[in-house]
């Protein structure tokens, strides 16, 4: 059974390569270049249009996906706000202070 899903990802894949010679131009195969029934077997094995794209190693992957965009962005906000409520809590101690005396 994998070695019957191998084979049509492997179907897919040289669907996409084979496209992608005989455009012979400076750009990546189109969804509109395929059958619909192509497009289906090809978005149903490799995922989405892109990631396709990718597997077949038509286009290269982004350095970072966009879930470990999220994380980074996630720990920055997160060390924003601590060192704002730092700055917060240091500002009024300075300010209590001085009113002490």
């Amino acid at each position: 059974m994998k070695e019957e899903k191998d084979e049509k990802k492997d179907y897919a894949i040289g669907l996409l390569r084979k496209k992608a010679e005989e455009i012979d131009e400076d750009r990546l195969p189109k969804k509109s270049d395929f059958s619909s029934e192509e497009v289906n077997l090809i978005k149903q094995k490799l995922g989405p249009w892109p990631r396709a794209l990718e597997e077949a190693q038509l286009k290269e992957k982004p350095a970072l996906s966009a879930a470990e965009k999220s994380r980074l962005k996630r720990e920055r906000s997160k060390k924003a706000a601590k060192l704002r409520k730092r700055a917060e809590k240091n500002g009024l101690n300075a300010q209590k202070r001085e009113d002490d005396k």
